[in-house]
């Protein structure tokens, strides 16, 4: 057992939209991803999915309205839930994700931001 520290986890990587895992607890991954713009359009049928902004505001937009999160707020996206997190243009959001070891990044989209694996930091 080791104390992790989220804020000197994330000086350890700059890429956007490429989460590094920080923790795995029992068959749940947490890991820690810097975003900006928009991501893709997508579903995950089996697993459900948790954002934590840590730092900045991310917007989630969903088919028929978009959440707001703040940094210290969370939401949990439920399984068969087409989302797509965003930024405002030009600005950074630092987020926390909880997800099964077996989530695709993209759920059932295929592009140039899926990530198969995920760097241990």
């Amino acid at each position: 057992m080791k104390t992790i520290n989220i804020q000197e986890k994330l000086t350890k990587f700059s890429e956007h939209w490429h989460p590094h895992q920080i923790a795995v607890v029992n068959d749940m991954q947490v890991l820690l991803a810097k975003v900006t713009g928009e991501f893709v359009w997508h579903v995950h049928d089996e697993e459900d999915e948790l954002f934590q902004v840590i730092k900045g505001k991310l917007y989630i937009q969903f088919e028929d309205r978009t959440e707001t999160l703040e940094e210290g707020e969370m939401l949990m996206v439920p399984k068969g839930v087409k989302h797509c997190p965003k930024t405002d243009d030009g600005e950074e959001a630092h987020i926390m994700l909880f997800e099964k070891l077996a989530l695709k990044h993209t759920g059932n989209v295929a592009s140039s931001l899926t990530v198969e694996d995920y760097p241990k930091i």
